[in-house]
């Protein structure tokens, strides 16, 4: 595993591992201008949710739903009383866990992090939730437009995430882990054979962009390189391609590099 911050003043990326889990994390960026309700903060989020997470499921019995769903109601009772959790400038995180279970592979998603799976002859298999995408997409174009860095640019990402807030966790908009448990209700969850996998990826979309975003790798090379060459690999692949492009011109971006965090497992089998 490897992360490493983006351009932000600290990583909101974190990443959990145990013997039979893993979980990774990506913290949603809060713009300066914009209020935060909490005064902890999203790295402090993340952190707490991940450490909630990769004990809750340690329990074989506990579905990786409901963990999640104990999991930010356990965060909830951290906060201080001075932080307002009820209303939209609160902490939030995407969400990609997988879980070894007697002959099965669990796992979730929630938001647009990505699991990679390689099932054999079955073929790669990606999972990742882009209900974020489906919304505000007259903002979202708009924050894509270059150049990437300025202030003119940076108004209009601040302008994107004051819609995206009001439309996050409410039915028609998108869900992310918050302060609300019932969003753990709207994670793609799900297991697959655990003889049938050979490799998996875990990414967030900081380190998924090489394929989903500026189209360099497919999903099998970028497997390949975390195989033969490891997470700090694809990472430094993909500041090198951040850094030739660095003001969004040929893949338009929020922002000229994200935090990005990767977690690579493989089977003996593989």
């Amino acid at each position: 595993m490897a992360s490493t911050q983006g351009v932000g003043a600290a990583n909101e990326d974190t990443v959990h591992v145990s013997p039979t889990g893993v979980v990774v994390l990506d913290g949603l960026s809060a713009p300066k201008d914009l209020p935060m309700g909490c005064i902890h903060g999203t790295p402090w989020f993340v952190r707490q949710l991940g450490s909630q997470l990769i004990n809750l499921i340690g329990d074989t019995e506990i579905p990786l739903r409901e963990a999640l769903r104990t999991a930010i109601t356990k965060v909830n009772d951290l906060h201080s009383d001075t932080c307002t959790l009820g209303q939209e400038a609160v902490p939030a995180s995407t969400v990609v866990m997988v879980r070894e279970r007697d002959n099965v592979l669990d796992y979730l998603v929630l938001s647009d992090n990505v699991l990679v799976l390689d099932l054999g002859t079955d073929g790669i298999e990606t999972i990742t939730d882009k209900r974020v995408e489906e919304v505000a997409g007259e903002e979202m174009q708009a924050a894509l437009q270059g150049p990437t860095g300025t202030p003119e640019h940076a108004e209009r990402v601040s302008e994107l995430v004051s819609v995206q807030r009001r439309l996050r966790n409410r039915p028609g908009g998108y869900w992310v882990a918050s302060t609300d448990p019932a969003a753990a209700d709207e994670a793609i969850a799900g297991a697959v054979d655990l003889a049938n996998v050979q490799q998996a990826a875990l990414l967030t979309d900081g380190a998924s962009r090489l394929v989903d975003s500026f189209n360099a790798l497919t999903w099998g090379q970028l497997l390949d390189l975390l195989r033969h060459e490891g997470p700090s690999a694809l990472i430094s692949r993909t500041r090198k391609a951040e850094l030739s492009d660095p003001l969004g011109e040929q893949w338009p971006r929020f922002k000229p590099s994200d935090d990005a965090t990767a977690a690579y497992v493989s089977w003996p089998s593989a």
